[in-house]
């Protein structure tokens, strides 16, 4: 698990939709493919957890990277992974795909 003291980020709508809407965010959702029947917050980036490479991150863009997943703690996970691939990444949006459509956010379908 992500080692105590190191700072985990929490992004919440108001900041998530300000970055998206501005461009500032790049969305990885890493749920797997067979969650995304409710669709995706628009313009993420789908990397399932389940193969996430950190090294496939598209971090030259000079974008926010947020991780979400369903909930909240898988997002935490890929940023675990992303930290030992010697990555300074930290931000992931809480309460997840599910508080997004919660909160009225768009949705555009997976693929």
């Amino acid at each position: 698990m992500i080692e105590s003291g190191s700072e985990i980020r929490d992004v919440g709508t108001d900041d998530l939709r300000s970055g998206l809407a501005d461009g500032s965010i790049l969305v990885v959702d890493v749920r797997e493919p067979n969650e995304h029947g409710g669709g995706m917050i628009p313009g993420s980036l789908s990397m399932p957890l389940s193969r996430f490479d950190p090294s496939a991150l598209p971090t030259g863009e000079g974008k926010r990277i947020v991780f979400s997943c369903a909930a909240g703690f898988r997002s935490r996970v890929a940023i675990e992974v992303s930290r030992r691939a010697g990555l300074d990444l930290s931000e992931h949006y809480l309460p997840g795909f599910k508080g997004w459509v919660a909160a009225g956010g768009a949705v555009e379908p997976y693929g």
